[in-house]
């Protein structure tokens, strides 16, 4: 796919995304602004479905929307509000260290800067870039599993990782929609373009798609 051809992509995604339901994180973002809930929330859908995040989120953040506040929880009661979140132990244990680092280092408030963020517990570049970009709405490219299926599957990149398409991505994409694209790629993975037997027959993107890796299609 042709570089100058991704302003028609983004264009008939745009549309056609208005029929699905946005991420969980973009959605809880549409209501108020918070990094630290976007990071939270981000770490608590790692491996785990949207249906079963937003549950989760909302049993932890009514009892808890601070750092400060979730301090004084315990692991263990973290870890029953999030269940059955993927890894949910695990989450509850990263939450608590990240807090603890928010409160002793940083005052609470959440860095806004990638670096400083992937040095956090559990943090990792998808979570860094979805905290920099919706949580403070500042320029970033998050990508995860559709973003880089869908991504070299149209033939717009070449990668093998998540991480090489982020690079990729960064040089390549018009900067004006390094935010959007997140969400676009992820509602039309989602109900379209899916890992296995994508439906092409009814995607809006057939006539610009190199369909690399499409073995078999509906």
């Amino acid at each position: 796919m042709k570089n100058a051809q991704i302003h028609e992509v983004i264009e008939l995604l745009e549309d056609a995304c208005q029929q699905w339901n946005v991420p969980i994180v973009t959605e809880m973002t549409r209501r108020r602004r918070d990094p630290f809930k976007v990071l939270i929330a981000t770490v608590l859908s790692l491996r785990t479905k949207d249906e079963t995040t937003a549950p989760a989120a909302e049993r932890l953040f009514a009892e808890a929307e601070t750092p400060e506040a979730m301090l004084s929880l315990s692991e263990r009661r973290i870890a029953e509000l999030i269940y059955p979140v993927g890894f949910y132990k695990t989450k509850a244990r990263n939450i608590l260290e990240i807090c603890r680092r928010l409160v002793d280092q940083y005052c609470g408030r959440v860095p806004d800067e990638l670096e400083e963020l992937l040095s956090f517990q559990g943090v990792g570049r998808k979570t860094a870039n979805l905290v920099v970009t919706l949580g403070y709405g500042k320029p970033g490219i998050c990508v995860d599993t559709h973003v880089h299926r869908i991504s070299n599957r149209l033939g717009y990149v070449r990668t093998r990782t998540p991480e090489e398409t982020e690079f990729a991505l960064r040089r390549k994409l018009p900067r004006q929609y390094w935010i959007i694209y997140n969400d676009l790629l992820v509602a039309f993975g989602q109900n379209l373009c899916k890992p296995v037997s994508p439906f092409c027959s009814r995607c809006p993107l057939a006539g610009l798609c190199a369909r690399r890796g499409v073995s078999t299609s509906r």
